[in-house]
């Protein structure tokens, strides 16, 4: 193959079977320096361009951005198809890592989670739970998750939006007791193995409902649910305008049971009935790494 020639700079002489003398010898000829006049000052050498100093990367921190308001959530729903499982063993191991790979490549702007639903649902088998700061960047990971061999393999089955905000009833100004009582709720135990996801939707009704009526109705809700908060985690994203649901509940829990009385307390409660979605679908999944979840939907 032979070797190309670069027009401008040094020709690889070797390759060409030319000594450097004679490579050097093809290059154009400098121009000579224009004369100044007599007693002026040497010309002063053109100085580069100072460039633009790069923005940093803002770097997802889990805890702060998990704890944080006005950060975007999405939960993103898969079902595999069945020509996942017509790839040979390695082409599925291979597509797993693709799908990890592409998982690191956005690590700096969004935060996944990762659930295995298989075996348990039977409409999906895996779930991304993705925070970011800014939704653009949510869509720009799914796209290049989309295009992997295991996105093209996968329909997405749900896809749920919202964004955290700050306590809108549940406040110190508002209900200082309640308050108190649920901002020093720990969780406690080993971490959670499960999680689950309920949307939400309310009735016009609910919010043409005075705002003194909808804290009442919220404080009723609250109190019961004060028991389960040492075995139940629970995270709430704001959905109006932004998806079909007003709100996306999640969940993080080692005690299905605990989770059971936790969702019967609230089915008895009067604000229960401005619910005009509850679930459909709810999603229960077994939270994994995205290591292990390319493993086991790999095998």
């Amino acid at each position: 193959m032979k070797t190309k020639m670069f027009v401008q700079g040094l020709v690889f002489a070797a390759a060409l079977g030319m000594t450097a003398s004679v490579a050097l010898a093809q290059q154009p000829m400098a121009q000579p320096p224009m004369a100044q006049p007599a007693g002026a000052a040497p010309a002063m050498a053109p100085q580069p361009m100072a460039q633009p100093a790069m923005a940093a990367p803002m770097m997802i921190d889990r805890a702060k951005i998990l704890s944080e308001p006005h950060v975007f959530g999405a939960v993103t729903v898969f079902k595999l198809r069945p020509e996942w499982n017509r790839l040979t063993a390695n082409e599925r191991r291979d597509a797993a890592t693709e799908a990890r790979g592409v998982i690191e490549k956005h690590k700096d702007n969004v935060l996944v989670d990762t659930y295995l639903t298989r075996g348990l649902k039977a409409s999906s088998d895996f779930f991304l739970r993705i925070h970011a700061y800014d939704l653009a960047k949510t869509q720009m990971f799914l796209r290049d998750f989309r295009a992997t061999t295991l996105g093209r393999n996968a329909d997405e089955v749900e896809a749920l939006l919202g964004f955290t905000k700050p306590l809108n009833y549940i406040t110190k100004d508002k209900s200082a007791e309640l308050n108190g009582a649920l901002t020093s709720a720990a969780y406690q135990g080993d971490a959670p193995r499960f999680a689950i996801v309920v949307p939400i939707k309310k009735s016009a009704e609910w919010w043409n409902m005075k705002a003194e009526g909808r804290l009442k109705e919220i404080e009723t809700h609250t109190q019961p649910t004060l028991a389960y908060l040492g075995n139940v985690k629970r995270k709430l994203y704001h959905s109006t305008g932004l998806d079909d649901t007003d709100f996306i509940t999640y969940f993080e829990t080692n005690d299905l049971e605990a989770f059971n009385g936790l969702a019967l307390s609230l089915m008895q409660v009067p604000e229960n009935k401005y619910h005009t979605r509850w679930g459909n679908p709810i999603l229960l999944g077994t939270i994994q790494t995205p290591a292990d979840l390319m493993t086991a939907l790999a095998q």
